[in-house]
């Protein structure tokens, strides 16, 4: 996905949006091959909704083009959350063989769901089959999948973000919004050191590491982190 939800403001607070940005799942168009296009795709779509500023929650790979979007665009950010997410490339803790292998397989089954996002942990993994059941009993949750054309075109985008020279830790550090970057304590996706690394190059940010989870702790723990977002976008004084 692109950056995922966004809590758009005009004068006042809206309910939040959670959009697919060009070319992924229900959105029309082609995938840009090249993050910068990715971020000037949502940008674009808060554009034409008429919203001058937003609060921006970006997951996984949205994460990536949440960033990027901050910063072309830092009069349209208010405030930023960074997903299981991470600065694209950091020195030991990059994107395992393994977890390439099995995101990029034609068709993927709820083990490789689960491994990629819950920890290994008999916990975990009871909240990833737990979140799989919810989704069923969502009619549209599988309406469209994401396109292998789609898919590549985020692994190329995120190629531009993938080595020491062009690393989001290399410009993060102009971000002056507050933001907060969350991850589980064992992502198998995006490695959660990512996450620390991430938090301490942004001068303004704030961590949080949830426990016996992976990738997607968000499902594990929905209330929990709910909570934190609110109190985070509603917290004028501190990051």
């Amino acid at each position: 996905m692109g950056p995922g939800i966004s809590r758009l403001r005009r004068h006042a607070p809206t309910s939040p949006i959670i959009f697919d940005n060009v070319g992924v799942a229900r959105s029309g168009g082609e995938a840009p091959a090249r993050m910068n296009d990715w971020a000037k795709n949502a940008a674009a779509f808060i554009d034409r909704l008429g919203f001058n500023q937003v609060d921006l929650l970006g997951f996984s790979f949205g994460g990536l083009v949440a960033q990027e979007l901050t910063l072309q665009r830092p009069d349209l950010v208010r405030k930023l959350i960074i997903v299981g997410s991470g600065a694209g490339y950091v020195e030991g803790a990059n994107l395992s063989a393994k977890a390439i292998e099995v995101a990029t397989r034609p068709t993927n089954s709820d083990e490789d769901f689960l491994y990629l996002f819950f920890k290994d942990t008999p916990t975990s993994q009871a909240a990833g089959r737990a979140h799989l059941a919810r989704l069923r009993e969502r009619k549209d949750a599988f309406a469209k999948l994401v396109s292998e054309k789609t898919w590549k075109a985020m692994l190329s985008a995120g190629s531009d973000v993938g080595t020491a020279e062009t690393s989001l830790l290399n410009r993060v550090g102009s971000i002056r919004q507050p933001v907060l970057v969350a991850n589980g304590n064992e992502d198998a996706m995006i490695p959660t050191f990512q996450s620390y690394a991430l938090a301490q190059a942004i001068p303004n940010a704030r961590l949080i590491i949830y426990p016996d989870s992976g990738h997607a702790f968000l499902f594990q723990y929905p209330r929990e982190f709910g909570d934190e977002v609110i109190r985070f976008l509603g917290d004028e004084a501190r990051p």
